[in-house]
C-alpha cells in the first residue's frame, strides 16, 4: 500500500498571533532550533513515500530544506480549500505513483509519536478513515452571559487530532462534491456520506500550537535537555566629530557620535560579546575583525543577527539580554523602548526578553568627563 501525507501550513495561526504579538505563523516559529513544520514533516516521513506540503511555497521550501517532499503547492482560504488542493496535487501525479492512503496533517502539529501514526494507517484496513481522539477527562460547561448555562455528559466524548488517515479515493472525490469549505476536518466529511470512521488512541502529547504556554510545552518535549549559560561583554567607545550616534540600532540626535571601524554601536557590541561569551565562541573581534576593511562604517546589525543565528544553529534559545549604558549625555531613557524593539527585531525574541537602561558614572572617569560612551550587558541563553 502506497501512502502519502498532505501537510498543511497554509494557516495565518490568528490565535497564536493574537496570544503572543507573533508576526510569524506559528507553523513556522522556531522549535528547538528547527520550524515547527519541520518537526512535523521528519515525524510523518518513515511512515510515508510521499510527502506533499500545502501553504506558500517560499517559506516551505526553506523550512523543509533538505526533506524528501514533493513541490509545496499554494493552499486555499479554508482548511478544506488546502486539503483539496493537496489531493488534487497527488492525484495528478502518473498513475502508478499514485497514493492507496492518504494522511492529513496539520503542520502546527510537531510532536507525533511513531505508535499514533502506525495505528491510524493499520485501521484503515478495515475502515475507510480512521482518526487518532483523546476521550474529554474534564468536566464540561456549556456557558451563557459568563455563568453556567448546563453541564454537558463527557461520555463518549473524543478530543479529534491528527494526522488523520484516508482511503485517497474517497477523500479525493468527497472533496471533490462538497458543497461548502466548512468542514473543521476531514472525518466530517466520511460522516456526512455515511462512511465509518475508526477512533485510534491519540496523545496528549500531540499538542496543536496554538497559545505560548504550548510552545514552552513543547520545548520540553522536543528540545534536547538545555542548559543555562550566561555570558557578560563590555565596550567602550570615544566620541567623535562628524559622525552619526548609533546606539542599540537606533540614530541618537547628539552633537557628537562614536569613534570605531564600524558604525560603533557600543550597545550591540557588548551585547553581541555576551552572547559569544555564552556560546564559548569568543569576542566580536574574533568574527567581525577591525583589521578587515569588510566591515568599516559597517552597521553593528549585522553583528547582533550573526549572534542570534549561532544560538540557533546550536540548537538553543535565548533567555534574557540586559544591556546598561553609561554615558552623562545623551539621555537614553526616551530611545529606551525603541532600542528595545530593534534589539529585539534583530534577535528574533520577543520584546520583554530585552532589557536596556542607562547609569551615569556621577562625572567621574572618561564617561563622566563626557569623553566617550560604555557599555555592560550580559545574555543568558540555554543551549544543549
Amino acid at each position: 500500500m502506497r501512502v502519502a501525507a498532505i501537510l498543511l501550513a497554509a494557516g495565518s495561526g490568528s490565535r497564536y498571533a493574537a496570544a503572543t504579538g507573533s508576526t510569524t505563523a506559528k507553523q513556522f516559529v522556531t522549535l528547538a532550533g528547527r520550524p515547527v513544520i519541520r518537526h512535523a514533516a521528519e515525524a510523518l516521513a518513515p511512515h510515508v513515500s510521499l510527502l506533499q506540503p500545502v501553504g506558500d511555497p517560499l517559506m516551505l521550501a526553506e523550512a523543509l530544506k533538505g526533506l524528501d517532499a514533493l513541490p509545496p503547492v499554494v493552499g486555499g482560504q479554508e482548511r478544506q480549500d488546502s486539503v483539496r488542493a493537496g489531493l488534487e496535487a497527488l492525484d495528478a501525479l502518473p498513475e502508478g505513483e499514485r497514493p492507496d492512503l492518504v494522511l492529513v496533517h496539520d503542520g502546527a502539529r510537531p510532536y507525533v509519536p511513531a505508535r499514533l501514526v502506525e495505528a491510524v494507517i493499520a485501521a484503515l484496513g478495515e475502515h475507510p478513515g480512521a482518526i487518532p481522539a483523546v476521550p474529554v477527562a474534564d468536566t464540561l460547561k456549556r456557558g451563557k452571559g459568563g455563568v453556567i448555562d448546563a453541564t454537558v455528559s463527557r461520555d463518549n466524548l473524543f478530543r479529534a487530532q491528527t494526522p488523520q488517515g484516508f482511503r485517497f479515493p474517497l477523500l479525493r472525490d468527497l472533496h471533490r462534491s462538497a458543497q461548502a469549505a466548512t468542514a473543521t476536518d476531514d472525518a466530517l466529511l466520511l460522516e456526512g456520506a455515511g462512511f465509518s470512521v475508526a477512533l485510534t488512541p491519540g496523545s496528549e502529547d500531540n499538542i496543536k500550537l496554538t497559545y505560548e504556554e504550548d510552545l514552552v510545552r513543547l520545548e520540553r518535549l522536543i528540545g534536547p535537555a538545555l542548559l543555562p549559560r550566561t555570558g557578560f561583554g563590555y565596550d567602550v567607545h570615544a566620541f567623535a566629530e562628524n559622525r552619526p550616534l548609533i546606539i542599540c540600532g537606533i540614530d541618537v540626535p547628539h552633537t557628537r557620535g562614536l569613534a570605531g571601524h564600524s558604525d560603533a554601536d557600543v550597545g550591540i557590541h557588548a551585547l553581541c560579546d555576551a552572547i559569544y561569551g555564552a556560546l564559548a565562541e569568543g569576542d566580536i573581534g574574533r568574527h567581525f575583525p577591525p583589521s578587515d576593511n569588510e566591515w568599516k562604517d559597517a552597521d553593528s546589525a549585522r553583528f547582533l543577527v550573526h549572534a542570534g543565528e549561532l544560538i540557533r544553529k546550536k540548537g538553543g534559545m535565548l533567555i534574557n539580554a540586559d544591556v546598561t549604558l553609561i554615558c552623562e549625555r545623551p539621555k537614553i531613557g526616551p530611545h529606551a523602548t525603541a532600542m528595545r524593539e530593534r534589539l529585539a527585531s534583530l534577535l528574533q525574541v520577543d520584546i520583554d526578553r530585552i532589557s536596556v537602561k542607562a547609569t551615569t558614572s556621577e562625572r567621574l572617569g572618561f564617561t563622566g568627563r563626557e569623553e566617550g560612551i560604555a557599555c555592560a550587558a550580559s545574555a543568558t541563553v540555554l543551549v544543549p
